[in-house]
């Protein structure tokens, strides 16, 4: 299966190594079969020990490096790197229950118990390492253990699967989000530049209204001078008609004076 996923130089060195300590895992059980004396079949198991304690450490590290590269690779191939990635954890806890068969088997012969994973010093729990400490159980207690831990992997396998859909629908979102932001910003970029282009254009028309209403002032003054004029004009030919042996007022140039009034004689009849 590691040989049809395409991977990157590292994660198959990474892989190969796994691989070789799965191998030197199933040949260890297989010679701690032939083994009778407890002494030996307790060493034995001390070596299998480390040997799993290296297996888990290059998980870690297969699964660190598959974060890293997580953008380098389409999304199937992801989805084809972590279905590996938990498949060498399932294995990895097959031989976990292995080894606690037989360190049972051990303990229950009175032998020395060998404590896997909990050497001095280690501040990491045992839960997260994946491996337990051998306990009085039977083997189908065992077994079952290990059946009931891999069903618990396998739902937090689906629950992060069920995590990364939530946060990458949440990015989708986010991204749909941007855009429509960046367009609305751009409206409003558009609607301020044409709000702009109206004021502008009130103003040139409140400065037209403002010329507008200058002429027409100017030119009701003047109209309003030429109607003085004409109305003084027509009093004084009024006032010469009226009276025309007024001396004070003079002749309107251009206007013929009155006509004085003729005096009709009557003849006598007789004429």
């Amino acid at each position: 299966m590691a040989s049809e996923i395409q991977m990157s130089p590292q994660l198959e060195q990474i892989d190969g190594e796994i691989r070789d300590n799965f191998r030197a895992l199933a040949n260890g059980f297989q010679k701690l079969d032939k083994i009778k004396d407890p002494n030996r079949q307790s060493k034995q198991l001390e070596e299998l020990t480390a040997k799993m304690r290296e297996c888990k450490r290059l998980i870690k590290e297969y699964d660190r490096e598959l974060k890293d590269d997580k953008a380098r690779y389409s999304p199937e191939l992801n989805k084809q790197l972590n279905e590996r990635k938990q498949s060498l954890i399932k294995e990895l806890n097959s031989y976990v229950t292995l080894r606690k068969t037989y360190t049972t088997s051990l303990a229950a012969a009175g032998n020395k118990r060998v404590e896997l994973f909990d050497g001095a010093g280690s501040s990491e729990p045992t839960g997260e390492e994946n491996i337990q400490v051998a306990s009085p159980m039977s083997n189908q207690e065992l077994i079952d253990a290990g059946k009931r831990r891999m069903d618990e992997t396998d739902q937090a396998i689906e629950r992060s699967k069920g995590i990364q859909f939530v946060v990458e629908q949440t990015m989708e979102v986010g991204a749909q989000t941007g855009v429509a932001l960046k367009g609305q910003t751009e409206q409003m970029g558009r609607i301020v530049n044409d709000l702009d282009t109206i004021q502008f254009s009130i103003k040139k028309a409140s400065q037209l209204v403002k010329e507008i209403g200058r002429r027409v002032a100017t030119d009701k003054c003047i109209m309003f001078f030429l109607f003085l004029v004409v109305c003084g004009v027509v009093a004084i030919i009024i006032v010469k008609i009226v009276n025309p042996g007024n001396k004070d007022i003079r002749d309107i140039p251009g206007l013929a004076p009155p006509t004085p009034a003729r005096r009709l004689l009557s003849l006598p009849a007789n004429y």
